[in-house]
């Protein structure tokens, strides 16, 4: 409800989920980003998080390279059960 602050007690999400990332995305530079994703600390949060960079892809990967960005996902969908 409007005004109320709840606490969420266990902010994980224990979906399958798939992060296609540049190596050269601005995000990546963002300060203690690149720890916490190439350390997989994100992980404690996203268990089930199965991360791919890609060498020569910016911020917008999926424009830059869009077959081999289609590829992981086809690859990612054959291996979970949905």
């Amino acid at each position: 409800s409007f005004g109320n602050d709840f606490e969420i007690t266990d902010p994980k999400i224990t979906a399958p989920a798939l992060l296609i990332m540049g190596e050269k995305d601005y995000v990546i530079k963002f300060p203690g980003m690149e720890d916490f994703i190439r350390s997989g600390e994100v992980k404690i949060f996203m268990p089930n998080l199965e991360i791919k960079f890609m060498a020569e892809g910016n911020h917008f990967v999926q424009e830059q390279l869009p077959e081999e960005v289609n590829q992981l996902i086809i690859s990612f969908f054959d291996k979970i059960s949905i």
